[in-house]
Formats: C-alpha cells, structure tokens, sequence
C-alpha cells in the first residue's frame, strides 16, 4: 500500500491540469503545489524569527516534519511572501541601559531650536584602515525592514584600522583634523582639545559662542576633562553613549572614506595625506545640510524607541 499523503484541495488540482497543460514537468508541477498553507506560514514564521536562516535549513525541517519540498521551493514562497534575500546592514549595536539613554536625550530635545545646533561644534574620533575591508551575511526580509534589529549586523566602534583621527565640524563647515598617536586616554584627550578646540571654533567663524559637543566616552567623562571644559568650552550639548546616529560627523567620516578610496593607498603616511587633503575638501554646505537634519534625527531615534535610525 501506498503511502498516504495530504489530499490535494479543488484549486491545487486546477492549479495542476493548468500547468500540466502547460507542459510543466510533474517534478516542476509538484514544487509548486506541495505546500500547503500551513506549511508556507511555517516558513515565514522561521524567517521571522532568524531571518539569517538559509532555505535549505527551513527545507531540511519541512521534511522533519513530513513535508519533502525543493530547496527552490522553499525560496520561492519566502518571495511569493515579500521576502527577499538580502545583505545585511551593518549598524552599531546598542544596550539596554543606552537605549533608554538615547530615548530620554531625544525626548529632551525634540524642540530645541535649530540655532542651538547651527552653533554646535561637533566632535568625535574615528579609525581608519590602510587597506579596506568588507563582509556581508545574507539575511532575508521585506522591504523598508532593513532596520529591524534582527536584520542588523551588530558593529563596535574602531574595529581594527591604522590611522585613528579626531575631528570636528559645524554648520559652518570643518574644524581642524587631528591625528592620534598611541592610545588615547583623558589627558591625551584634553592636549588634543586644547590644541584643536579653540583654533577650530575661530577657523569656522564661530567665536567663543559656540556650544561644545561629544558623547560620554570615559575619557570625555574624566574630572580632569570635565575640570577643563568647565574653563574652555562651558556650553555643551552631551550625547548619549552609541549614538552616531545623533553626530552628524559620522556622514563626514564616511564621506571621507569614500574620497580616499578613489585614491591609490598604500601605506600610512599617504592614508594621513589623503584624510588630510579630502577633509579641506568638503564643502561648508555640506556640512550646513548635516546639521540641518538634527531635528529629524531626534524624532527617528523617538519613533524607533531607542534602537538604531537610518541615520
């Protein structure tokens, strides 16, 4: 005796005398109607819940279950669904603790007027590498999901690289670029700012009215900083701990890694020659339009209660 298999429904055997009168193979035939509707709620249910998981993986447990289906199949029904196979986006990672920290800080200046950020001095360090890198997992979603947080490759600032610079901008355009030898810590940190801070605000025709920013890296914490700025930079805008998306001048880092790629880079002395001369190079209007997005940026992280915006 044969086995017994699930009985074929009215539209599933229309749906076959329609393709077997299209010539369609009886192996091609039954890929396309051996699911049945639980099973195909079974695989969205799997992507839901790992969205890194390979068709072949989700093939695999149909078949535990009693269901033999093509890997193809599989496949295609996740796209029948609005799923599509895609690289996931790389986006910092944040905590609990901080993204309650993020929530508040946004809640706290969702109505501060954009003449607060047009003087703002934004600061902040970043790495890079002598030698590009590059890495991708698939993972399948729907369209506009991208930012969903299981559809996100977890990143932590200056992951490797060669060249680490400190940096800030405006409105008005960019400050000075600075490049960091050895580690930093808090006394580094306040050479760093006395060298820079000042020269920077008057370069961008800020004066001493400017308001200083940065995020709460424990060396931008230490007393001896804090003692420091209290003197030299007494008006502050303190954001809160993984937040790029709340600096504008991440845009300018990844700006100008994009111009120093077109260059041929070889080794560090023309890594520092190329972020040297790219940075002078970014217009001050730029630099205005980044600012200028601050308000939106503070609703996006409001309306994703925290977790990482588009920014």
């Amino acid at each position: 005796m044969g086995r017994k298999g699930k009985e074929t429904s009215e539209a599933e055997r229309k749906l076959i005398i329609k393709l077997h009168n299209e010539c369609w193979s009886l192996r091609r035939i039954a890929a396309n109607v051996a699911l049945s509707d639980t099973d195909k709620r079974f695989i969205e249910r799997e992507v839901k819940k790992n969205p890194r998981i390979g068709a072949p993986k989700i093939a695999a447990e149909l078949s535990e279950r009693g269901t033999t289906v093509s890997v193809a199949t599989v496949r295609k029904t996740l796209r029948d669904a609005n799923y599509h196979g895609r690289r996931a986006r790389k986006k910092f990672w944040v905590s609990k603790v901080n993204r309650e920290k993020r929530l508040k800080f946004a809640q706290e200046h969702q109505n501060t007027d954009q003449g607060v950020f047009d003087k703002t001095i934004f600061t902040d360090e970043s790495k890079y590498n002598v030698f590009g890198s590059d890495g991708s997992i698939m993972v399948w979603r729907q369209p506009n999901a991208e930012l969903k947080p299981k559809n996100l490759i977890p990143t932590v600032k200056h992951e490797g690289g060669s060249v680490m610079v400190w940096g800030c901008m405006s409105s008005k355009g960019v400050g000075n670029l600075h490049f960091v030898e050895g580690i930093m810590d808090h006394m580094m940190y306040i050479d760093i700012l006395k060298k820079n801070l000042r020269a920077s605000a008057e370069k961008m025709g800020l004066g001493e009215d400017f308001i200083f920013q940065q995020d709460n890296d424990p060396k931008h914490t230490a007393r001896n900083t804090k003692h420091w700025l209290l003197y030299n930079a007494p008006k502050r805008l303190e954001t809160p701990p993984q937040s790029p998306d709340l600096n504008p001048i991440e845009h300018l880092w990844h700006k100008l890694e994009v111009e120093v790629r077109k260059r041929h880079i070889s080794n560090k002395n023309d890594l520092k020659k190329a972020l040297s001369e790219e940075w002078e190079k970014i217009p001050p209007s730029y630099c205005a339009e980044l600012v200028a997005s601050m308000p939106r940026r503070i609703r996006a992280v409001i309306e994703a209660k925290g977790y990482p915006t588009k920014y």
